[in-house]
């Protein structure tokens, strides 16, 4: 017959409770996904309908341009999204006239 210490018995109380906390813990990790993990699904998704996301750096002159294309209202040359879909139209006309003849 075997003698159990009160040791060996806190011990394998604590083991339980950290296996308790940590199961507790991967499963609210499951529940929200990590910056890391958001990304990459994020860059499949592109990646799956061909897309690339890249960031670029324009010249005022070149936002310049888009306003006298008209692609671009004046009044908007500060805001980063106005300016993202102004460039997004200026490519829509140039690359696909071009790629369609």
């Amino acid at each position: 017959m075997r003698h159990y210490s009160n040791e060996s018995t806190v011990n394998a109380t604590k083991t339980w409770i950290v296996r308790i906390i940590g199961a507790y813990t991967m499963n609210s990790c499951q529940l929200i996904p990590s910056l890391n993990a958001e990304r990459m699904r994020r860059h499949r998704q592109r990646k799956c309908h061909g897309l690339r996301c890249l960031t670029i750096e324009l010249y005022e002159t070149e936002v310049g341009a888009l306003i006298e294309r008209g692609l671009l209202k004046a009044e908007m040359r500060n805001d980063s999204f106005s300016v993202l879909e102004a460039l997004y139209e200026h490519l829509k006309r140039t690359l696909v006239s071009c790629c369609d003849a």
